[in-house]
């Protein structure tokens, strides 16, 4: 009785309690009245990834600003997403040797070498933050060493995003894909994908169905991907066979799932709920990497794992990476942060890259790659421990 009592109690707390999807850390009062006019605020002023968000609400218009903002249903998992985070509280331990802490942000994903732990999650529409759409993601992304994962459905054609790869064209890229026609389709398509360079595919597997937006649908800003597709790890058998390049699942949202992967011969999952925009209440990256960490915790030495969702801070890619991912993506702050092309994909970059090394130093990790789940209490909220 007590118990129920106040789990009840907890849940009207958390309804009446206001989401504050931008912090206020007080970028209104300084900028406020620049952005009021329609101009946009100066990439100089932006001190951390929720600006950019806060810039993009206050310069695009609604609907553009709508479809990369929207969550499904009624956006619990949106909110979930970014609030999971400060649920979990650091152990920081002190007087360590942190002083070579920025020499461990550079790290391989599927072997191949980037400047830190994070990259650029697939997200469609780039072209509805800045007219030359994805071109600046993938520059930014080259200016900065990290991994682009263009998607499907992006402003510009495939060709136009692998032709403006940096680096003599050696700028490595991963491609989204979403199963929309028959065979003969996705054979060509993977030949397209292969013929442009990229290095592997990511299978989006979370969206069989349409993602239930409200707030989209009024604004007629739904999803990218709205037909029933069918994903059977049969099929996704026959799809690898179809291509020389690695096919990784991106939506794995249980430990059963993680586990069939591993069997299916996988080389990566994506632990992922796509952003919080497909099934309302479903969990955030963070408390799936949680229970594969309590059940199965030898799945993340048998596969590269990568998760997004939520991601806003150096402090939240360092939780995950003490659970045992390998890489951390990002989409909504990069596609907010490409209003100011590729200049601000590279600030945003920066900005993560400061905060990881800065938290991990305040933390005591010496190396972020032998940081392990003592660094954060994770008894404190969370049932999987006790």
């Amino acid at each position: 009785m007590h118990f129920s009592a106040a789990l009840a109690l907890a849940s009207v707390a958390l309804a009446a309690r206001p989401f504050l999807d931008e912090p206020d850390t007080g970028i209104d009062d300084q900028l406020g009245q620049i952005v009021s006019n329609g101009s946009l605020a100066p990439l100089k002023s932006l001190v951390g990834l929720p600006d950019f968000q806060w810039s993009a609400r206050h310069y695009m218009n609604t609907s553009a600003y709508t479809y990369y903002r929207n969550g499904a249903a009624g956006e619990w998992s949106y909110r979930n997403n970014l609030e999971v985070f400060s649920r979990f509280r650091m152990r920081p331990r002190v007087l360590r040797d942190i002083t070579n802490i920025e020499a461990s942000l550079p790290t391989t994903i599927l072997g191949y070498n980037f400047s830190a732990p994070f990259f650029i999650s697939p997200c469609a529409r780039g072209g509805y933050a800045n007219p030359d759409g994805e071109l600046g993601l993938v520059k930014g992304a080259a200016q900065g060493n990290i991994l682009y994962m263009p998607s499907l459905y992006s402003s510009k054609p495939m060709k136009d995003i692998y032709a403006a790869r940096g680096n003599g064209s050696q700028q490595v890229l991963f491609q989204q894909v979403y199963l929309d026609g028959g065979m003969n389709e996705t054979q060509q398509l993977f030949r397209d994908i292969e013929a442009a360079g990229a290095k592997a595919i990511i299978l989006t597997v979370d969206s069989p169905g349409d993602g239930i937006r409200h707030r989209a649908a009024r604004y007629s800003v739904g999803s990218a991907n709205s037909a029933y597709s069918l994903l059977t790890w049969d099929l996704y058998q026959e799809l690898s066979k179809m291509t020389s390049l690695p096919i990784i699942p991106k939506g794995i949202q249980t430990v059963e799932d993680a586990r069939e992967a591993v069997k299916q011969g996988v080389k990566a999952i994506f632990l992922s709920n796509h952003g919080g925009r497909q099934l309302d209440t479903s969990p955030s990256s963070l408390e799936v990497a949680l229970e594969i960490y309590n059940e199965d915790p030898e799945i993340f030495k048998q596969v590269e794992v990568f998760a997004d969702g939520g991601v806003r801070y150096g402090s939240d890619v360092l939780k995950l990476l003490s659970l045992g991912v390998k890489a951390v993506g990002l989409g909504r702050p990069f596609m907010y942060a490409n209003i100011y092309g590729a200049e601000g994909v590279k600030k945003a970059v920066d900005i993560l890259k400061y905060e990881i090394a800065n938290d991990a130093a305040n933390l005591g990790v010496a190396d972020i790659k032998k940081i392990g789940p003592e660094f954060v209490n994770w008894k404190s909220v969370n049932g999987w421990f006790s």
